[in-house]
């Protein structure tokens, strides 16, 4: 009976995962082993799930919290803030959101590793292999910094050209473009940095 549980979850997942798109996913299993799926979670029983080359999988990140790839990618995170002169609170704030510090993470879109880089990105900051933490996270941290120095270090126009590309905060007339997701982003990466702040 559990096999037929989990084999109609992962069928259930596989078949609403294109509706989600552009949303996080959340995942819970009740008392009674059924799993319920959603993009706005009702409880703290739901886990966040991230998509990996292995398929989907519970993100395990949280803010302040023990998530042992935090700790993994701790050194490389800081000394990419300090080379690039990027708070190390705002880094674990944008990768929590990327990635939930899954290296193997990969988007819908293509974007891949901690701080899930498009392949233009990649190529732009010389990161020849985007699932190489180390230079998925310098690569990625340059990027932030050129977006702040872009943007006169506007901290939430930088985050939006991060998740819409500069050219779409430009074109908006130097405003967050008005996408769903990169309005829900930035949201999201703001709290994450506030909540990191008083962590670290």
């Amino acid at each position: 009976m559990k096999k037929q549980i989990v084999f109609f979850a992962v069928c259930l997942l596989l078949f609403v995962a294109p509706f989600f798109a552009g949303a996080d996913i959340y995942k819970y299993v009740d008392k009674h082993g059924r799993t319920h799926l959603t993009d706005r979670p009702a409880h703290d029983g739901y886990k966040r799930l991230v998509k990996t080359w292995k398929g989907w999988q519970e993100a395990e990140a949280k803010v302040g919290g023990g998530s042992k790839n935090r700790a993994r990618y701790e050194p490389t995170i800081a000394r990419a803030a300090k080379s690039n002169r990027v708070p190390p609170a705002l880094l674990h704030a944008v990768i929590t959101a990327e990635s939930s510090y899954d290296s193997d993470a990969i988007s819908k879109a293509g974007a891949v590793g901690l701080m899930q880089l498009m392949p233009a990105t990649a190529a732009r900051y010389g990161v020849r292999n985007r699932r190489d933490p180390v230079a998925n996270v310098q690569g990625g941290t340059r990027y932030l910094r050129d977006l702040l120095n872009m943007f006169d270090n506007d901290l939430v126009l930088a985050l939006a050209a991060y998740n819409a590309g500069e050219n779409a905060v430009i074109s908006h007339g130097r405003k967050i473009p008005p996408y769903k997701e990169t309005q829900t982003y930035v949201r999201r990466v703001l709290q994450y940095y506030n909540d990191y702040k008083k962590h670290m």
